[in-house]
């Protein structure tokens, strides 16, 4: 293991690894504009502050790993929007704040979501031209000094192994962990823990989970079908706060608890999970939640 590699040494100590909580939904609640992706809200003065306070109050709750506010912005993503043709300022912005926000010894994740187009043959977007979206994204990410690439909340397995393909394409130093998310024991797309785990460990990947979903348990319910299909790989859990439920004013609430946190925090560690942290909903108090439960593993 290189000694400039922060994350595998942090996987290698042993003890399991709080992340952080949700960023698209704490920015809602920070004032993100109606319509505005995070991704160019980054690029003002209010939105890079509202993106490191998430990421301090995270820290603050005890998380050890963030995830930088670069969910939409490969070139496919931001294409049609008001950052389109920026991935660079957008990655280096987002890896600033993230930076600045959190305490030495914080590992600062670039995160690559999904290009929010569907693949062929389902859709227009070929697989060589997603991986070269994501390489780019990639490069920009690692050019700004992240620890690690992070992609998540795939839903198709074919466009996970063009994001994981296109990391190592455009930062083949940088490991890379990837989940994806899963509804009733499978993706969107049918794709099986099992069968999931198995790709992804074949690529490479530093380590292989779930995220978002409908809450902690679809992503608890497919822990065991990933260790199966990749004996020996950590695992990720970073789960929702519940199913999201809309309030009479039209707000989207999460009715999970920090203390439903905490259950789930432990629960995934039992079933195997070196690292913890949840997505949509979460907040600092879950994730503070997640972190205490984590310490008396």
């Amino acid at each position: 293991m290189p000694v400039s590699d922060p994350f595998r040494a942090a996987l290698a100590a042993g003890r399991p690894i709080p992340a952080d909580g949700a960023m698209g939904s704490a920015l809602i609640a920070r004032g993100l504009p109606l319509g505005t992706p995070p991704e160019a809200w980054l690029l003002a003065p209010d939105g890079a502050a509202a993106v490191g306070a998430v990421h301090l109050g995270h820290a603050e709750a005890g998380a050890r790993l963030v995830l930088s506010a670069t969910f939409g912005a490969s070139p496919v993503r931001l294409a049609d929007g008001p950052a389109a043709g920026r991935v660079v300022d957008v990655c280096a912005a987002a890896v600033a704040a993230a930076r600045a926000a959190v305490p030495t010894g914080v590992l600062v994740a670039g995160d690559i979501g999904p290009s929010g187009v569907l693949l062929a043959p389902y859709g227009d977007l070929e697989p060589a031209a997603a991986r070269a979206s994501f390489a780019a994204q990639a490069a920009a990410l690692a050019a700004a000094g992240v620890d690690l690439l992070w992609v998540e909340t795939m839903a198709d397995l074919a466009e996970a192994r063009a994001a994981v393909e296109g990391a190592r394409d455009g930062a083949p130093g940088l490991p890379v962990v990837a989940t994806l998310t899963f509804e009733r024991g499978r993706t969107l797309f049918g794709d099986r823990p099992e069968q999931a785990a198995e790709a992804l460990a074949a690529l490479g990947v530093a380590a292989v989970g779930a995220n978002c979903g409908n809450g902690f348990e679809a992503v608890l319910e497919v822990l065991p079908g990933l260790a199966a299909g990749a004996p020996g790989l950590p695992l990720v859990a970073k789960a929702n706060a519940g199913r999201p439920e809309v309030g009479p004013g039209g707000e989207v609430r999460y009715p999970a608890t920090p203390a439903d946190a905490a259950a789930y925090a432990r629960r995934a560690v039992d079933l195997g999970a070196a690292i913890v942290g949840g997505c949509c909903g979460t907040t600092a108090a879950h994730v503070a939640a997640i972190a205490a439960a984590i310490a008396r593993r």
